[in-house]
C-alpha cells in the first residue's frame, strides 16, 4: 500500500522525469503535507528512533560539562551564545543547563540560549522542557538569523538529516543516482546523466570498483562554513555530533528507520525517517577553508569517557537500588559501549573553534 507521499513522488516523477537521492531525501523529511518531520513524533520509545539525550541525562550533563571547559578555555567571556541546532524536545540542552547551574553559575548569567527550530510542533515541545529557563531562551528558524558574538554551538544528530547526493561508478565514469519508475509504476533506483568532479572523489576514483557509490552533501558543507565563519568572526567553539566515519570513503549509507527497525529507502516515503552516514572528513576540510580550528575527531565512547561519564554514572548510583544501578550501567553502555546498539564507535564527534587552543577531552592539557 502506497504512502500519500509516495503517490505524490510518483506523480512529480511521472511528469518531470527522476529526482535525485536528495531531492527525494528531501522530499521524504520535509514535505509541507506528509513530510516525516512534519507529520510524525519521531522521537521516543512509541516514534523511530532514540537519541542520546532520551537515553540518559547523563550525555546532556556531559555537553555541561564541555561547555563549562571550552568557556573556561576561551577565557571566560562575559556573552555566550548558546546555540543548538535542531534540539529534538529540549532534552539535551534542559540537562546541559543544569549541570553548568551547579558548576559555572558565572557561565549561566552570561548565557543567552538559542536554539535553531523549525517545527512550531516541536517549539512547543522545547517550550515545556525549558520552562525554567524561558526568560534566557530565543528561537529561531535559521542558523543565519542568530545574533553575532562568542558562541557555543551544539548539534547533535542534525546533520545525518541534511540531504545527501550519490554517485554511481558505470562502465567508464560516475554517474548520479536518481530515483525513477518502474514498469509497473512503483519506485525504484536508477542511473541520470549527471557526473561528478574527480577532485572530490577518493583518489580522483582511480581504485573505485564498478558500482562503487560515493556520497556528497553540498547542503552539509554549506551549513559547516557558515558554521565555522561564524567562530572565526566572534569567537567560540563547535560540538558536532552524530554517526559517520572519519574518513571519507566509497559506500551506501542511505538508510531508512521505522519504528526502531531499518527499513528500505523507497519503502515508506514520509513514514520513515531518512537519514545517511556523515563524512566528517568532509565537514572537517569545510572548517578548515574557513579558517577555523580543526581537534582532533573522537569516537563518542572516548568523548563522554573522558569528561567523566564513569564518575558521574557512580555518583548517581550510589545508595540505589539495584534496578536503578543496573539501569544507569545500561545506558552508559549504550552511550559509550561498542557492539551491537552502542553509539561509543558509531558515533564521531568533532570538535571546531574559532581560534586555536586546547580543549579536554580532544587536545594534551599541559598543566
Amino acid at each position: 500500500m502506497a504512502t500519500p507521499l509516495a503517490r505524490k513522488i510518483k506523480s512529480i516523477i511521472a511528469e518531470t522525469g527522476p529526482i535525485s537521492v536528495a531531492d527525494y531525501f528531501a522530499i521524504c523529511l520535509a514535505d509541507p503535507e506528509y513530510g516525516y518531520y512534519r507529520a510524525r513524533e519521531p522521537f521516543g520509545r512509541t516514534g523511530d528512533f532514540v537519541t542520546a539525550p532520551e537515553i540518559s541525562q547523563l550525555f546532556g550533563e556531559m555537553i555541561g560539562i564541555f561547555a563549562v571547559h571550552a568557556w573556561q578555555g576561551h577565557g571566560e567571556p562575559d556573552h555566550v551564545r548558546f546555540i543548538e541546532i535542531g534540539p529534538g524536545r529540549g532534552t539535551l540542552m534542559a540537562d546541559a543547563l543544569r549541570t553548568i547551574e551547579k558548576l559555572a553559575p558565572k557561565l549561566l548569567r552570561a548565557l543567552s540560549v538559542e536554539l535553531v527550530e523549525t517545527s512550531e510542533r516541536l517549539r512547543a515541545v522545547q517550550r515545556q522542557t525549558l520552562v525554567n529557563w524561558k526568560e534566557i531562551i530565543a528561537w529561531h528558524d535559521d542558523f543565519a538569523t542568530v545574533p553575532d558574538g562568542f558562541s557555543l554551538v551544539i548539534a547533535n544528530e542534525f546533520f545525518d538529516a541534511i540531504p545527501i547526493r550519490q554517485f554511481v561508478r558505470t562502465d567508464n565514469a560516475f554517474r548520479e543516482r536518481v530515483i525513477a519508475l518502474d514498469e509497473a509504476g512503483e519506485l525504484r533506483f536508477a542511473v541520470g546523466p549527471t557526473g561528478i568532479e574527480p577532485d572530490l572523489l577518493p583518489d580522483r576514483g582511480a581504485n573505485a570498483p564498478t558500482d562503487a557509490l560515493f556520497e556528497v552533501s553540498p547542503a552539509r558543507t554549506a551549513i559547516m562554513l557558515s558554521l565555522a565563519e561564524r567562530l572565526v568572526a566572534h569567537g567560540g567553539t563547535a560540538l558536532i555530533i552524530d554517526y559517520g566515519h572519519l574518513n571519507s570513503n566509497y559506500g551506501d549509507t542511505l538508510q531508512a528507520i521505522y519504528r526502531h527497525e531499518f527499513d528500505p529507502p523507497l519503502h515508506r516515503p514520509g513514514e520513515a525517517d531518512l537519514t545517511s552516514h556523515v563524512d566528517f572528513e568532509a565537514l572537517a576540510m569545510a572548517a578548515l577553508a574557513a579558517g577555523a580550528h580543526v581537534h582532533r575527531p573522537l569516537p563518542q565512547g572516548e568523548f563522554l569517557v573522558g569528561l567523566g561519564i564513569l564518575e558521574r554514572a557512580g555518583m548517581l548510583g550510589t545508595g540505589k537500588d539495584a534496578i536503578t544501578q543496573a539501569s544507569i550501567t545500561d545506558a552508559v553502555n549504550r552511550l559509550a559501549g561498542e557492539g551491537a546498539g552502542a553509539m561509543g564507535q558509531l558515533f564521531k564527534v568533532l570538535c571546531v573553534s574559532g581560534r586555536p587552543l586546547a580543549l579536554s577531552p580532544f587536545d594534551r592539557i599541559q598543566h
